[in-house]
């Protein structure tokens, strides 16, 4: 697949068929994504591949916690977990957590369904090995994972150059203690990333997205936009 296209035509997919994928395949997709950049080429991901069905059970039940939190937060119309939440608003959002998860296990989608995708990798950083520079700003830091989340994008291009589909989500993170405990970490490893891989149940071709003028401007934020329409 020529690279313009998979740029453009790769989304969250979050629906597959039963058609499962083999070893080789991930092997193959983790064999190219490991060309990832990272800073100083420390290659501070670390991957687990979920096959044991009592941890993809175990996984899911850690998830679907962050996950209707997320819901409830979104209908509440707030951006979910975002650091500039007031917090009382955030707390007054998330006690109706349990209505969506009443909803899910009458409706199971995705995230109930989590470990039956057809593959299931926990990608983990070890923070060692991460140049975290706006670690002493006071806010929420940002740039340690652009040493982890380049590799986590190129699983998902391999996926795509390969007919499969694929979504990248971080709920896991709301449960990091115990999602490190479930697989076996060490102290000063973080949890990145969960990807689903599989055969989607349909094929995507053409995406939604901002236009290049309307988040590029010229010289300054406030400045000229950047860009063709």
């Amino acid at each position: 697949m020529e690279l313009t296209v998979a740029l453009t035509t790769t989304p969250a997919t979050r629906a597959f068929t039963d058609r499962p994928v083999d070893d080789a395949t991930v092997a193959a997709i983790l064999e190219d994504a490991r060309f990832a950049p990272s800073g100083g080429n420390r290659q501070g991901w670390r991957v687990v591949v979920l096959k044991d069905p009592k941890v993809r059970q175990a996984l899911r039940d850690l998830y679907l916690p962050g996950w209707y939190d997320y819901l409830a937060m979104t209908t509440h119309g707030l951006t979910p977990f975002a650091s500039t939440n007031d917090p009382v608003d955030e707390a007054a959002a998330v006690e109706r957590a349990g209505d969506f998860a009443a909803l899910g296990a009458a409706n199971p989608g995705f995230a109930e369904q989590l470990d039956q995708v057809p593959v299931l990798l926990l990608v983990l950083a070890d923070l060692s090995s991460l140049a975290t520079v706006d670690r002493d700003l006071d806010r929420v830091g940002i740039s340690g994972g652009a040493s982890i989340y380049p590799f986590v994008w190129s699983i998902l291009l391999g996926a795509r150059s390969r007919g499969l589909g694929g979504v990248m989500t971080t709920m896991a993170v709301r449960a990091e203690a115990k999602v490190l405990k479930l697989v076996g970490a060490p102290a000063g490893t973080a949890v990145a990333a969960v990807v689903a891989l599989g055969e989607p149940t349909e094929q995507v071709t053409r995406l939604r997205r901002s236009e290049v003028p309307d988040f590029t401007t010229i010289d300054r934020m406030d400045g000229e936009a950047f860009g063709i329409r």
